[in-house]
């Protein structure tokens, strides 16, 4: 079922995944996007979704199964230190960030890892909330803008930022590893 603030089928969309590709799905969480990435990928390709929470894989797997999805591989693993996701260097073709990085501490950290795992020329598929919405969304002080998110993940060594859509709650942006 799509959220009915987030299309991460319309989402990835935008990005043009190819079949037979190597996908991260960095914090995934309840696996929205790591589903829509897997059905994109196709057979052929592979979804590697990573999360902190123990308890989020195993729920995110059976998800997976129940909806046919056999190329999603769950790791637990964090964006907040170096070499943290467990992934091995340069080898994604797209990683995806999306409703996370405003409970992420050490957004720099996260950046040069969501870096690291990308493969030359990868790409990174960054969304979050566009505000607090009422509580909604984030607390209002976690929220992290669209300017602010660029500049971090540009610092890092990402370009070419792109505007994707991610709804009427969220901002969504393709940055390119340089």
């Amino acid at each position: 079922m799509e959220s009915l603030f987030l299309s991460p089928q319309a989402t990835l969309d935008a990005v043009h995944i190819s079949e037979g590709s190597r996908v991260a799905d960095l914090c995934c969480g309840s696996g929205f996007f790591a589903r829509a990435a897997a059905r994109a990928v196709g057979q052929d390709g592979v979804v590697w979704a990573v999360d902190p929470n123990p308890g989020m894989l195993p729920r995110l797997k059976n998800l997976a199964m129940g909806e046919g999805l056999h190329n999603i591989e769950v790791v637990r693993g964090t964006l907040e230190k170096p070499g943290g996701t467990k992934l091995p260097d340069a080898t994604m073709d797209v990683a995806i960030l999306a409703n996370a990085l405003f409970s992420i501490e050490n957004k720099d950290a996260a950046a040069a890892e969501a870096y690291r795992v990308l493969r030359k020329a990868g790409r990174l598929v960054l969304v979050d909330w566009t505000g607090s919405h009422g509580g909604l969304g984030p607390h209002a002080d976690h929220v992290v803008t669209r300017a602010h998110a660029q500049k971090i993940f540009e610092a890092a060594g990402f370009a070419q930022a792109e505007d994707i859509p991610a709804g009427a709650y969220h901002w969504g942006l393709i940055l390119r590893k340089r």
